[in-house]
């Protein structure tokens, strides 16, 4: 949990203070932020819009760098993202199914975590809540969610902008203005453009790859057409051309050939003009993104005095188009070309106590979801001696569900707070319309399947505020996920058998404490995870063709760990945040096919024959330690001015890709280091700031896979040396 010491910058809408006021407003950077926080019984990461600027996030991705036990990896190098915290998430290459862990934008929810691509900007805060959710708003889940808000429009009028370039001709651009239109009504435009960064090149011919070529907008207007009431209608739009980031192969699995002579920025790829002119693309391409996101919400909010109704409608779309050369070499053994056309309808009502003060503090409310889904998946298999095909396999999903929740507490005498929920949800959802070609030789149709839940999830606690400046807490909570499908490169009707739906209860100690006010912070909380049916990419295998991977469940699973965060600020200029996270989980009864085991079968052999284990008492393989943090020493120059000069690291252990997964199935660990420089006006109307990340130029890897012949891994960035000015006022 996070509770950052930061600055207390001007909030869109007040009225700034003179000059001599504005020192006081780099005096109070001394206190940390959100102590009202230090009040709840959560183990939430709390980010400020100042720290997410300071600390370079501005994908989703980022966020591992400012959170404990939190891992976003990308599959394949692409826009697509796996979430896991506290070590609890999947590998879901076809991303057709809801995630472990939700992300919300402005009370949003995104089902589907790629959809929320390229909209971190103009941003106000973040919330990273880990365990069970959905007792308060939104929908259920097993891992948490990470909830992200936006600036809203201002009554007074506000404008600026940003501009940071580095390394790689690397630039990013931001604008917004905001102000009234009308009594009661105004507005706020925000853009975002994000070009350049690529530092790849072919190895075998010398082309550029990796440049970011991503545009976004968004537009909020809001009416309050009396103090109880708000109408808020946003709309945001996002184009993303940008090339991707290709693998490196490690490892040989089938055949003998050597593996190419590459490394991170130095790669192959090629794409055969046969395979361009079949997906209808420029025989110059490079792997990339072809993606247009669009959507809108309506939310009302009424406050009748004793309760509070509010009301978000959504609806969100997804045209992607994603290029890949899966085997990181300049044969055609796993180019892949997908295309998702999909939408997403959602609507959310809660009634909630208006007055804080309350000891009775209660909320009720019920959610409901439509998506829609539409896959392509092409795959040149051109170069591959066992298949030397193209192949596409396509399909349709459709889901629904409806929930309903609630959740009270009750505040007793002597800082005693008992608080419980429980919620309610029915999902189904079908695949449909499935169908694999072999062109020239075969084309398979196969059946439609379906799967239903109806499942219960819920949570139960109390906290104890032993002083004004120490809260412990106990909870208990209960979540769920529902099943779905693995739909990728589908051969046999089996593979499409659903899998089931995921239930975890969690049990949870925190403690917050403020020892010395203003000076020292320590918060931490453990947990522990009693798993059922555990939703895990594990492995079949299919005769004459080789092993596939496949969602399933793990009967019985368990993890444990703790987090916690320690705020410093041991003397007057210096201050420190350290955020570690540590988790292990254990298989305790997980059959599967042992991906591992029967690649070597084959590779000795030359016969595809399941090596089938049960990997009780097994790692469940993700990163133990995580660790990351900062140090500022912060000094007021001369009047008016300020400067902060500090560093930053990240640390994560090694993550096994497979169940089990030793050698070069196993992601090495690594460590960075960043550093910056900032001169600020102490009103907060401008700053500049110089920037280094990855400042010993570490080659490490952000996440691993299996393309058919080779066992790949995706490189993280270099080191990267930049500059940034912003200006508001």
């Amino acid at each position: 949990m996070v509770h950052e010491s930061a600055a207390q910058t001007h909030k869109p809408g007040k009225t700034r203070k003179d000059p001599a006021e504005n020192v006081e407003v780099f005096a109070r950077r001394h206190d940390f932020s959100h102590p009202e926080a230090q009040h709840l019984p959560d183990a939430d990461t709390r980010l400020t819009a100042e720290r997410l600027t300071k600390r370079g996030v501005v994908t989703l991705r980022d966020l591992q760098r400012v959170a404990p036990n939190l891992t976003i990896q990308s599959i394949n190098g692409t826009a697509s993202s796996n979430f896991y915290l506290r070590g609890l998430g999947f590998n879901d290459f076809t991303q057709n199914n809801m995630g472990p862990v939700l992300t919300y934008f402005d009370d949003v929810s995104y089902a589907y975590a790629a959809m929320a691509t390229g909209l971190m900007f103009d941003l106000q805060d973040v919330r990273v809540t880990p365990g069970p959710v959905g007792t308060e708003h939104g929908q259920s889940d097993t891992g948490g969610e990470v909830r992200i808000r936006t600036n809203d429009p201002t009554d007074t009028w506000h404008y600026g902008a940003s501009q940071d370039i580095a390394s790689y001709a690397r630039s990013r651009s931001e604008a917004w203005i905001s102000g009234p239109l009308a009594k009661g009504l105004s507005f706020r435009i925000a853009g975002m453009t994000r070009q350049g960064g690529g530092w790849q090149r072919n190895a075998d011919n010398g082309a550029h790859l990796g440049d970011a070529d991503l545009k976004a907008l968004r537009a909020k207007l809001r009416w309050q057409p009396d103090e109880h009431t708000t109408v808020m209608l946003s709309g945001h739009f996002v184009s993303d051309h940008s090339q991707v980031v290709t693998s490196i192969p490690v490892h040989r699995l089938i055949g003998s050939g050597p593996l190419p002579d590459v490394d991170s920025k130095h790669v192959q790829w090629s794409f055969r003009p046969e395979f361009a002119r079949l997906i209808g693309r420029s025989a110059s391409m490079k792997p990339g993104e072809n993606n247009q996101f669009w959507g809108w919400d309506l939310r009302f909010s009424h406050d009748f005095g004793y309760a509070t109704v509010t009301s978000v409608s959504a609806f969100e779309t997804q045209r992607r188009g994603e290029l890949t050369d899966q085997d990181g070499t300049s044969l055609s053994q796993a180019d892949a070309w997908r295309t998702i056309q999909g939408n997403t309808f959602t609507q959310e009502v809660r009634l909630s106590n208006s007055r804080p003060s309350d000891r009775f503090q209660w909320v009720a409310g019920a959610f409901y979801q439509r998506s829609r889904m539409d896959q392509e998946f092409f795959f040149d298999y051109a170069n591959y001696t066992a298949r030397k095909y193209f192949q596409v396999t396509d399909f349709g999903i459709s889901q629904e569900s409806i929930s309903e929740f609630g959740h009270a507490s009750y505040r007793l005498p002597h800082g005693v707070t008992l608080f419980a929920g429980l919620l309610h949800e029915l999902d189904d959802r079908s695949i449909n319309g499935l169908k694999t070609i072999i062109y020239g030789q075969s084309s398979r149709s196969f059946l439609p399947e379906s799967t239903a839940s109806n499942q219960f999830a819920g949570q139960a606690g109390i906290s104890w505020q032993i002083n004004p400046r120490a809260l412990m807490y106990y909870k208990m909570s209960k979540g769920f996920k529902p099943g779905g499908f693995t739909a990728n490169n589908t051969q046999i009707q089996a593979q499409l058998d659903p899998f089931q739906p995921e239930t975890v209860l969690t049990y949870e100690l925190g403690l917050k404490t403020d020892p010395i006010p203003g000076k020292l912070r320590i918060n931490g909380a453990a947990f522990y995870n009693d798993f059922h049916h555990q939703q895990i990419l594990g492995t079949v295998l299919i005769p004459d063709y080789g092993p596939l991977s496949e969602i399933t469940n793990a009967p019985k699973s368990e993890s444990w760990g703790f987090e916690t965060t320690i705020d410093l600020h041991p003397f007057r200029h210096l201050f420190i945040t350290q955020n570690l996270g540590w988790q292990r989980g254990t298989f305790q009864n997980f059959p599967t096919v042992n991906r591992a085991k029967t690649n070597a079968y084959h590779a000795a052999t030359g016969e595809w024959k399941a090596i089938n284990d049960n990997f009780s008492g097994v790692d469940m393989g993700q990163p133990k330690l995580t660790m990351n943090g900062e140090a500022d020493w912060r000094q007021a120059v001369m009047r008016g001015y300020a400067a902060e000069l500090g560093v930053d690291w990240m640390y994560r252990g090694s993550q096994a890709m497979t169940p089990g997964g030793t050698g070069f199935y196993r992601l090495p660990s690594y460590f960075l280091l960043g550093a910056h420089l900032t001169w600020r006006a102490t009103s907060d109307r401008w700053q500049a700031t110089l920037y280094t990340t990855n400042l010993l130029n570490r080659h490490y890897y952000e996440s691993g896979g299996q393309a058919t012949t080779n066992y790949i891994y995706i490189p993280g960035s270099p080191r990267f040396i930049g500059g940034r000015i912003s200006a508001g006022f």
